[in-house]
């Protein structure tokens, strides 16, 4: 069985995630209506940011999961897993 985000930290994360698809909304309608440059670099960093917290969050899940004590199915994440989810994020 492989692991999944945790239901806890799961709400977190579709909560960030549908807000950085309003935010994303938002972007693209200042691109369509001409909006000054730094208005939509601006709003843009905040959908970064948003897709960065959601992001990290899921790592978080991940590594709470590994630290826990693995059930016989399911083996421990290696240390070359974590690095690579962090990785995944840069």
């Amino acid at each position: 069985m492989a692991m999944s985000v945790d239901e806890e930290a799961s709400t977190a994360i579709l909560n960030r995630l549908r807000r950085a698809q309003g935010q994303l909304a938002g972007v693209i309608a200042m691109i369509e209506a001409g909006r000054d440059c730094k208005d939509v670099v601006t709003q843009l960093a905040a959908v970064s940011r948003a897709l960065d917290r959601a992001g990290f969050k899921i790592v978080a899940s991940g590594m709470r999961q590994c630290m826990a004590a693995a059930d016989e199915d399911t083996p421990p994440m290696t240390e070359a897993e974590l690095e690579k989810l962090f990785l995944a994020l840069a």
